[in-house]
């Protein structure tokens, strides 16, 4: 019988072809969360007034409703994903001790994977989000509401609640009727517009514009930029109880009155 074999280095160049080909095929389509038409939905029961939520690699919605069951938050998850070569994607959520975990493991040759949550959180309830790489937007809060993310845009709306909002590398957006509003990110803009006249706001961005567009007041403004211009057209009293700081070291500044 007369056997046939493959040269080493034909071997490894139809491994190295199948490879190039598998990317080729990945490299044109990218996933996108969206495209699951079939999410997973999961109950959690909360015990106490903070939900905390941990997330390493999402994008979220958090939603408060009075709609909802009190003690009880609810998740809509949406993943799309693949590895051409390593293990195969994986998404975890779990409760502990009111911490929210969500987790995303997508490692590999060509690994393309996306995520999205919705959140859905009961009145009454403070939210502290802590986020790795996402972006994050909520809306609907009457309580506090705390976002950190280290790589993502932050969005807040129809909220009244207190603020405290960052990001490392991405935009501040609210448009709410809070009274006390902290707004800060290493590189974007951020840009609050209120409906109410707040008691106290400070806006800080380290490379980006700062727009606060308040309701017709007094203001005691601090407004400062080191490389851009300032334009505050709101009225101004030193002795004010409403408090504004918009600074910014590379942008300009602008606190004028809601049009």
């Amino acid at each position: 019988m007369t056997r046939f074999t493959v040269p080493a280095r034909a071997a490894r160049a139809a491994l190295a072809t199948g490879v190039v080909v598998a990317l080729a095929a990945t490299a044109t389509a990218c996933a996108s969360a969206g495209e699951d038409e079939h999410p997973d939905r999961r109950a959690f029961a909360l015990r106490g007034g903070t939900l905390t939520i941990d997330s390493d690699d999402s994008a979220l919605e958090i939603v408060a409703s009075d709609a909802h069951k009190k003690g009880t938050v609810e998740v809509t998850r949406w993943f799309d994903g693949s590895v051409v070569i390593g293990d195969e994607p994986e998404v975890t959520w779990s409760m502990k001790d009111d911490r929210l975990v969500l987790r995303t493991k997508c490692s590999g040759v060509v690994a393309d994977c996306a995520a999205k949550h919705r959140i859905e959180v009961p009145r009454g309830v403070a939210v502290k989000v802590d986020e790795d790489d996402g972006s994050v937007s909520a809306r609907g809060f009457r309580d506090a509401l705390t976002i950190r993310t280290a790589d993502g845009s932050v969005r807040v709306t129809d909220s009244s609640g207190p603020l405290d909002l960052r990001s490392d590398d991405g935009s501040v957006r609210a448009e709410v009727s809070s009274r006390r509003v902290s707004a800060r990110t290493e590189d974007g803009s951020v840009r609050l517009g209120l409906s109410a006249v707040p008691d106290r706001v400070e806006s800080v961005s380290d490379d980006g514009s700062v727009t606060i567009e308040l309701p017709r007041a007094t203001y005691r403004v601090t407004a400062e930029t080191d490389d851009g211009g300032v334009d505050v057209s709101v009225p101004r009293d030193e002795s004010s109880a409403h408090v504004v700081s918009a600074r910014t070291a590379d942008g300009k500044v602008t606190v004028r009155n809601v049009n």
